[in-house]
């Protein structure tokens, strides 16, 4: 977690210690609102929830989170803030299809499988953008769909930045006098529009939240975005590569939770692989590399080499191998500082951008994989 989001966190757990000492408490939702009671639009444009893998992030006091749940959805509520949890299990102790989590939005969503759907009451702003758009992208499965409010027009009247920046907002504490500066990221629509495109998301709506009070500036915007059905890969480097980086090979280590993927420090996600060292087999590589990177231990039995990829990338030869292990000993673990954050992806939920060999790799072993990546020429080999 970033300072800014951490002094973010100190603010809102202040805000929930003061909350925890009042008498009075928030009557339970009559009517959804995004942020300005009675103000539309409402819960339609979550769309139809029961039965859903539902995400609420920031979720407070939780009373969002339990509407939704009396709905029949199966709703995780996740908030940093350790006093706003506890608020929150004091007041649903054991309700049905509802989970609290207190966690950082960021490291719960690198965690937890992906959802159906995850929705925020003004949360978003509070987290750099930068940060959370790629784990929000990836929390969600393909087809899944993000909804968020955002603070537009502050009710001092002070419209939103122009540039993808914090800065300090009001909050003040009820039944005190008392006030906090909260930075938060208040960006125009298209800005927020940009990030969320750029980071794998297809825009549906963006809809005016504003005040029904007269001459009461403070507005709000909702913004509906969907996870494409299929996988983006992010393009390799143009550098030509050292000589010796021109023959590789990947790995596809694959068991009952999926495929192994890592997570480099370009922001990709790639299976185990790397180059050959002189003398190499292809079988003895994808051992070393997968125990160098990963600490798991494959005999030469459980390698099943499937063929040859060649590509041509700016002039440059490249050929590929990949090889698929079933069987394995240990458990994932962070071994080099370029790639970590070892997990298993469902098949049906793969993250993204996905490097394009690893890309490559994956469709040449399961063709029918929804990845779009540049076209290699795959060669396999027979099998007996």
């Amino acid at each position: 977690m970033l300072e800014i989001e951490k002094h973010i966190a100190g603010i809102w757990t202040l805000y929930g210690q003061h909350q925890l000492g009042r008498t009075f408490n928030l009557p339970e939702l009559d009517d959804w609102a995004w942020d300005i009671p009675q103000a539309s639009p409402g819960i339609d444009v979550l769309g139809e929830v029961s039965g859903l893998r539902v995400l609420d992030l920031g979720a407070g006091v939780g009373r969002h989170a339990a509407h939704l749940a009396t709905l029949g959805a199966h709703v995780t509520a996740v908030d940093a803030s350790p006093t706003q949890h506890q608020r929150a299990l004091t007041r649903y102790p054991d309700a049905p299809g509802l989970r609290f989590v207190c966690a950082d939005a960021v490291d719960h969503l690198r965690k937890a499988e992906p959802y159906d759907l995850i929705y925020s009451v003004s949360g978003v702003p509070f987290l750099d953008p930068h940060r959370l758009l790629p784990a929000l992208t990836n929390g969600l499965k393909p087809g899944g769909r993000l909804v968020f409010s955002a603070l537009h027009t502050n009710s001092f009247g002070d419209g939103p930045s122009d540039s993808v920046t914090a800065r300090p907002e009001i909050l003040r504490l009820p039944g005190t006098h008392t006030e906090h500066q909260l930075p938060m990221w208040v960006l125009q629509p298209h800005l927020w529009e940009d990030l969320l495109v750029d980071h794998g998301l297809a825009m549906e709506t963006v809809t005016t939240i504003g005040s029904l009070q007269a001459g009461q500036p403070l507005s709000y915007r909702l913004y509906a975005a969907r996870r494409p059905e299929r996988i983006r890969s992010r393009a390799r480097t143009s550098a030509p590569p050292p000589p010796h980086a021109a023959l590789g090979i990947g790995i596809i280590v694959h068991g009952p939770d999926g495929v192994l993927l890592g997570r480099h420090r370009r922001g990709t996600w790639e299976v185990p692989g790397g180059s050959l060292e002189p003398g190499e087999t292809f079988v003895e590589a994808a051992i070393r590399e997968l125990a160098e990177e990963t600490g798991l231990i494959a005999e030469p039995t459980d390698v099943q080499v499937l063929g040859t990829l060649l590509d041509h990338v700016d002039g440059v030869l490249r050929l590929t191998v990949p090889a698929l292990i079933t069987r394995w000993t240990g458990t994932p673990r962070e071994l080099e500082a370029t790639i970590g954050s070892w997990r298993f992806w469902s098949l049906d939920a793969l993250p993204q951008p996905l490097f394009v060999p690893s890309s490559q790799c994956l469709t040449a072993w399961k063709q029918e994989l929804p990845i779009d990546h540049p076209s290699a020429d795959f060669r396999p080999y027979a099998t007996h």
